[in-house]
């Protein structure tokens, strides 16, 4: 913790990368498991498919092009914005070349499977309580929310019906796995989020001149964990 009370900007540091490398890794055990992906995730292994490139690049690129749909809606990246983008998709390359695929035996994949959704909930939360910034995925979510003026669960179902009907269309791989994921990473995230949440700066909680605190959802990064419920727990990426 830094002098002044707030978490210091190295441990910030720590659990933005380290969050966001462990957010890779768990892809990449979910796409060993061989059971199903994350619906952003499918659109990846879709697109890899068919183009030839590793799916840790495409989703990469499939991240600077999101980020570039940012710009219409008034959104403002940060560190942890554009940190998203690399670090996840060279995180999951290299998952998938030191993990090898595993045998058809299903005592084997439901356990990895279990595992991938639980280490990407606890990344979700190690790298979201920084507040370095939304994911570029994230980002979009919410800033259609505030242009469309819908809720953020009707938004975020949206895309992610788009976003995984086309990688099925694809070739991406949908199945138990897929099913598994939406309905677990949003309590198991909500819970990561207070496990690893950081102490607030002293200075966030003084009112701001006449009007008092600013809105959290004016700011650049996530609301506070405190305040994000189960269901408005992104995905990750």
């Amino acid at each position: 913790m830094s002098a002044s009370g707030g978490p210091s900007l190295a441990r910030r540091l720590v659990q933005l990368y380290g969050g966001l490398v462990l957010y890779g890794v768990s892809a990449g055990l979910q796409l060993r498991a061989g059971l199903g992906l994350a619906p952003w995730d499918v659109l990846n292994q879709g697109v890899a498919g068919r183009t030839g490139l590793s799916i840790g690049t495409v989703s990469i690129l499939i991240g600077v092009l999101v980020l570039l749909l940012w710009i219409p809606l008034r959104q403002r990246p940060g560190l942890g914005t554009v940190s998203n983008v690399l670090v996840i998709g060279l995180a999951l390359d290299a998952t998938l070349a030191l993990v090898p695929a595993l045998p058809g035996s299903l005592w084997a994949r439901i356990p990895l499977l279990a595992l991938a959704i639980v280490l990407g909930a606890a990344a979700t939360g190690l790298y979201i309580t920084p507040r370095f910034g939304p994911g570029p995925r994230d980002g979009l979510m919410t800033g259609l929310h505030r242009r469309t003026g819908r809720s953020v669960r009707l938004v975020r179902t949206c895309i992610e019906v788009v976003v995984l009907a086309t990688g099925f269309a694809l070739g991406g791989s949908v199945g138990a796995g897929t099913v598994l994921y939406a309905v677990g990473i949003g309590p198991l995230s909500q819970y990561f989020l207070r496990v690893f949440a950081l102490p607030e700066h002293p200075e966030r909680h003084r009112p701001r001149g006449p009007e008092g605190p600013r809105d959290p959802r004016d700011t650049a990064g996530p609301v506070a964990p405190s305040t994000v419920t189960a269901r408005e727990v992104p995905d990750l990426v």
